[in-house]
């Protein structure tokens, strides 16, 4: 099979259709349609075999979290999905695996209304490439550089199951026979909070995603506002399966420093915690306030029921 009967067979005919998409898979570029008042948002995330997810994962695991990630950073910016490309290496053509991959790409996609407008597919070690765009409208984008001393500190979700997951993955962990498939679901297909980003849009001073852990992306947001935060540890959601699979120290290390939970970490004011409360609540939303901004710039405290704590883990970092 060559690559443009891959192309049509695989992708071409699944592809969810959206009425801004004037051109898509077929021409050397696509031409869309950009709302009247909306900017666009863009983001492009790189999944490498061995690296972001271990060489036996499903190729429907694949498909679902490369498309997840791109979806979690429109999130973070408040943007709503609307396009995406693709580009896919892959070493050799296996026509089932590329059924199951491209299978769960359009059940993502036709959820979160996203079209697949082009890309590229070419042999190599496998990997897949996204760039992912979404509107925003033009004056309330969600940045990482608004954060001010005094804002509470929240994330969504709980924190720290997909790195159980992945530690039970590659066989280091041995967690309880109940926990075990929530755990790798959470690692295999992370939930883009794409509907909290749109409610946080005027509430919240700064957002980020998280997806190389607690300790490493919030100092993303402490560079950029220039200010440093204190984080109260046993403030930390964490969910039942978690705490069944691993003692108290661990499990606060794993939602501090593991990666790949993609919840939204943000900030807010005191003037609008109410607002944020009503409108977390008519989303149907969990979040929780974990610490507060702080005026020492970049300074990272991390606190145990008040008494100074110290971290096992500190994120992942490419190149590190």
């Amino acid at each position: 099979m060559k690559e443009f009967d891959i192309i049509e067979r695989f992708f071409n005919q699944k592809c969810h259709q959206r009425k801004d998409v004037i051109h898509g898979i077929g021409d050397d570029c696509a031409i869309t349609r950009v709302p009247e008042g909306l900017n666009l948002a863009i983001t492009t995330d790189t999944l490498i075999s061995g690296v972001h997810f271990p060489i036996d994962t499903p190729p429907e695991a694949i498909a679902h979290k490369a498309l997840a990630v791109n979806l979690s950073d429109l999130a973070a910016m408040g943007a709503e999905p609307a396009w995406y490309s693709l580009s896919l290496s892959l070493p050799e053509v296996d026509e089932n695996w590329l059924e199951a991959f491209s299978t769960s790409l359009f059940e993502l996609s036709r959820y979160y209304s996203i079209q697949l407008i082009g890309g590229d597919t070419v042999q190599g070690p496998l990997s897949v490439t996204i760039t992912a765009h979404g509107f925003v409208p033009n004056e309330s984008p969600l940045t990482r550089s608004g954060a001010k001393p005094g804002d509470m500190i929240y994330v969504s979700g709980t924190l720290g199951d997909a790195g159980v997951g992945l530690d039970i993955q590659k066989g280091k962990l041995i967690a309880s026979e109940h926990c075990v498939q929530y755990l790798i679901n959470r690692l295999y297909y992370p939930s883009p909070r794409l509907l909290a980003g749109t409610a946080l849009r005027r509430i919240a001073s700064s957002c980020i995603d998280l997806s190389d852990g607690l300790i490493r992306d919030i100092q993303h947001v402490l560079k950029a506002s220039e200010c440093g935060a204190r984080i109260q540890v046993d403030k930390l959601p964490l969910s039942v399966a978690l705490k069944e699979s691993v003692d108290v120290e661990d499990a606060y290390s794993y939602a501090l420093g593991a990666g790949d939970d993609y919840e939204l970490l943000f900030t807010v004011s005191e003037e609008n915690k109410g607002t944020l409360d009503i409108a977390l609540a008519n989303a149907n939303i969990s979040a929780t306030c974990i610490g507060h901004i702080t005026g020492i710039k970049q300074k990272l405290e991390l606190r145990f029921e008040d008494q100074p704590y110290q971290s096992l883990r500190s994120g992942f970092e490419h190149f590190s």
